[in-house]
């Protein structure tokens, strides 16, 4: 349409030029490269911007890594989210990268980092689960080894394990298996109970999460370890070939390893290889890309080393 509203056998029926409104300062443009087209190919080069520049400006249009003026509007992202899709929905933000600036810039309020229905919810010490005593939709096993009765998680969680399980495999970086996987609410509190008695107060809190601030009890976390010549435990996970492979490759997959070594004073966790997260392929990679190492980093929120009661 742009090239046709620009063609100058169109310069003298002004009412053709353009069939939508357009913001002022691009309809000057437009009529000054109208103008151009009369005048040498430099000029015109030098007077009309590049193509994605007025698409940009146009509206209900966003380009690939790119923020729309109000994302949430989008007709994209509205359908999504009723439908419960979340990677269409960061699609019709831009992608990744442009999702987390809409969300740390506070121009999606469609957007809640407290759904624990969308993999972007961020579960710490001072952000419980909500409700806290929340149970995620439906739950799948996985085909990985696994070490415990708890080896369940959300579906597109286990789908990507899977695939990775098995891309780590093909590598010739070992086995892979999980250790836990999805942990309700009242397991989780046996669990942290279990450490307080036996670690005490402080030394629970620094590796176990209380009831309703776990990330297992979302479906979406998973502790994995090394099954090569048989499976170990999660402490022995750290500087295997899985861990090595597992650091440089989960985010192609959508997962991260959510608490890093020398991020305790943000995370509130000592260094965790085998605590993998799922954030969805789109954010993994921005996640990535963007070298980051916390979600409260990603997502612009404060550190959360202690709760607050």
């Amino acid at each position: 349409m742009m090239t046709d509203a620009l063609h100058p056998r169109h310069a003298s029926r002004p009412s053709r030029v353009l069939p939508i409104a357009l913001p002022i300062g691009l309809l000057v443009t437009v009529l000054g490269s109208l103008w151009a087209l009369s005048e040498t190919p430099a000029a015109i080069e030098a007077v009309l911007p590049p193509a994605p520049a007025i698409v940009a400006q146009l509206p209900g249009i966003a380009l690939e890594g790119s923020v729309a003026a109000d994302p949430c509007a989008e007709p994209m992202v509205i359908e999504a989210l009723g439908a419960g899709d979340s990677e269409t929905a960061i699609a019709g933000f831009g992608g990744g990268t442009a999702f987390r600036d809409a969300v740390v810039s506070e121009n999606a309020p469609c957007i809640s980092l407290s759904d624990p229905e969308h993999p972007w919810v961020v579960v710490n010490k001072a952000r419980p689960l909500d409700p806290v005593d929340h149970v995620p939709g439906a739950l799948a096993g996985v085909s990985v080894p696994t070490t415990t009765s708890s080896n369940s998680m959300r579906e597109d969680t286990a789908a990507a394990l899977d695939a990775m399980g098995a891309a780590l495999r093909d590598a010739g970086a070992g086995a892979l298996g999980v250790n836990n996987g999805y942990r309700s609410y009242d397991l989780q509190m046996r669990n942290y109970r279990g450490y307080v008695n036996s670690s005490g107060q402080a030394g629970a809190d620094a590796s176990s999460a209380r009831p309703g601030h776990s990330e297992h009890q979302t479906g979406l976390a998973v502790d994995v370890v090394s099954c090569s010549g048989g499976c170990g435990g999660i402490e022995g996970f750290g500087g295997t070939q899985e861990a090595i492979w597992i650091a440089e490759n989960a985010w192609r997959y959508g997962f991260i390893v959510r608490y890093e070594d020398g991020e305790t004073a943000v995370t509130g966790y000592i260094p965790e290889p085998w605590h993998l997260r799922y954030i969805g392929p789109a954010l993994a990679a921005a996640y990535h890309e963007g070298g980051y190492h916390s979600l409260e980093d990603f997502f612009g929120l404060p550190a959360a080393p202690d709760y607050d009661h």
